[in-house]
């Protein structure tokens, strides 16, 4: 598998990014990922989605870490500091699971609180249910874990098929086009930072097709058997959904009326955000996760 590294170079000076870089060997590749925060703290995971990478939590990281959680923030293979293969067909929804379990083998994550999103989401949520032990509760936003059993909205529909076709794919505007606070001109180049030209935009490319979008899809079934774990989940599940989202909005409501540890719990509705909540409501998000870890909702 051919792979590049975006150089170092790239992430000089980000505005609101001065975390230190860790890595950590998956399958090979050089994976990037923040850890702030003390070593014994409870462990935060935040798992970023398509086209973004872990920039998307800067405002969430630090009150995190001041509250005295741990905080590891990685970018999936494809995308940040990571490494990138270089063909779609390198990509695959089993082949991104299988790198977050071993991130997470690797660094012996334990009783963790997974806060996940977009895609994100897909692979955080299949990690969870296929490794119960080491998770303690889940935050959910923005995010879900289809099986192809249901209609996509059409808003997902026109995204996939620009992602396929297009031949212009900017990655910082794409952000931006997920937003409601409108984002400057650092910031939608620090989205682009990692991605010095289309060669290493092979990973945000392929994401979408790898959607499960009908009943055969190849990750369909396993997505089924965790859906059915998560029918017998009792640890603590939050959904905090925004209401601006046209791809995920009224999605909580399955995971509300499935999850038994959804049941009874105050679940949180992000008022004026987009797609991307954490960009614009990252400092009101990490609160909740705070109250969340203290068992407060």
């Amino acid at each position: 598998m051919k792979t590049l590294r975006t150089p170092d170079s790239r992430f000089e000076n980000l505005p609101d990014y001065d975390f230190q870089p860790h890595y950590l060997d998956v399958n090979g590749m050089r994976m990037h990922y923040v850890d702030e925060g003390p070593a014994e703290g409870d462990v935060v995971l935040l798992l970023h989605g398509e086209p973004s990478w872990s920039y998307l939590y800067r405002y969430m990281i630090p009150p995190l870490r001041d509250a005295g959680l741990r905080v590891i923030a990685p970018d999936l293979i494809g995308f940040g500091w990571s490494d990138k293969p270089t063909r779609k067909s390198d990509y695959s929804y089993a082949g991104h699971v299988a790198w977050m379990k071993q991130f997470i083998a690797a660094l012996d994550l334990n009783d963790i609180t997974l806060f996940c999103q977009d895609w994100g989401s897909l692979i955080g949520l299949r990690v969870a249910a296929e490794n119960e032990q080491r998770f303690a509760r889940i935050a959910l936003g923005n995010g879900g874990m289809p099986t192809g059993d249901q209609e996509m909205p059409r808003a997902f529909k026109i995204w996939r098929a620009f992602a396929r076709f297009s031949p212009w794919f900017p990655i910082g505007r794409i952000i931006q086009s997920g937003t409601i606070t409108e984002l400057s001109d650092d910031v939608i180049a620090a989205y682009d930072a990692p991605f010095p030209s289309s060669k290493y935009k092979a990973g945000a490319r392929a994401f979408p097709m790898l959607v499960p979008s009908t009943p055969d899809d190849p990750a369909s079934e396993a997505n089924r058997t965790a859906w059915r774990v998560f029918g017998e989940w009792q640890k603590p599940f939050l959904t905090t959904f925004s209401n601006r989202d046209p791809i995920t909005r009224g999605g909580e409501t399955r995971w509300q009326e499935t999850v038994p540890g959804a049941k009874n719990r105050k679940h949180v509705k992000i008022r004026n955000a987009g797609h991307f909540l954490q960009e614009d409501k990252g400092p009101e998000l990490a609160e909740i996760l705070i109250k969340f870890v203290k068992d407060e909702l």
